[in-house]
């Protein structure tokens, strides 16, 4: 297993890419503790399934947005599991909106949740991972925040940070064998596309962009992180990799 007694933590792990990143770590060996805000129902059952493995997996509930929420979530994993090896900064929102109607409430909060979340956790996490001389973290941000998205802005603007904000935190980190990597996905088939009353246009749209004629699945994205996490991506740091069927060719 590429993970044995590694722990990890994933924001936004009860649905989705979280939910199938959280997954796809246990079944490589690790401990997760995974993170929710609305989901807890789908929190447990992702708990438990965790368990059911024979790994240790906590779910809890968090506002990533908040710094204070984070520091407490953060000392909470640690004693659970002794130590914290891999972040996942996962949890995101979009609020859409063309640039000459977007409010400011719709900017500041996509903002605050998207990269001033990542920043909370990364910013608790990474004191631990430099003591110990070890650790991964992977950022998720999107192929939006490479080329930008129409009616997007505050959502493009904010994945764009993630991806400056990864290479930044690489170089600082990289002297303590500590990996900060970024993975962009595109369309991804997740619970909350699939019940949007447009699923049947997003999604042609998108076909219209991928090479492989297919919309991703969250396990496509969560292999990649899962990849990432381990040592096999020992001499890979502030990358972004794309998982896209080429959506951004």
């Amino acid at each position: 297993m590429l993970l044995e007694g590694k722990n990890a933590l994933v924001t936004g792990g009860s649905q989705g890419i979280g939910a199938a990143t959280s997954l796809g770590l246990a079944a490589e060996g690790a401990n997760v503790c995974l993170l929710y805000r609305k989901h807890a129902d789908e929190a447990f059952k992702i708990r438990d399934e965790i368990i059911k493995m024979g790994r240790k997996a906590i779910a809890l509930s968090c506002n990533i947005a908040s710094f204070s929420e984070a520091e407490q979530v953060v000392k909470t994993a640690l004693e659970a599991f002794g130590r914290i090896d891999i972040l996942v900064n996962n949890a995101g929102m979009n609020w859409d909106g063309v640039s000459w109607k977007m409010t400011e409430e719709q900017w500041d909060k996509v903002i605050e949740v998207n990269l001033k979340g990542y920043f909370n956790f990364t910013r608790h996490v990474a004191p631990l991972l430099k003591e110990q001389q070890s650790g991964k973290i992977v950022n998720i941000t999107s192929i939006n925040g490479i080329r930008g998205k129409f009616g997007q802005t505050n959502y493009s603007a904010s994945k764009a940070g993630i991806i400056g904000y990864t290479k930044a935190v690489a170089k600082e980190l990289g002297a303590f064998n500590v990996n900060v990597n970024a993975v962009a996905p595109g369309l991804i088939e997740t619970a909350m596309l699939k019940e949007s009353e447009a699923h049947d246009k997003i999604v042609n749209l998108a076909l219209g962009e991928i090479v492989m004629k297919r919309v991703g699945s969250p396990e496509d994205v969560a292999n990649v992180i899962v990849f990432l996490a381990s040592d096999k991506a020992r001499h890979i740091t502030g990358e972004v990799i794309k998982v896209d069927g080429g959506q951004y060719i």
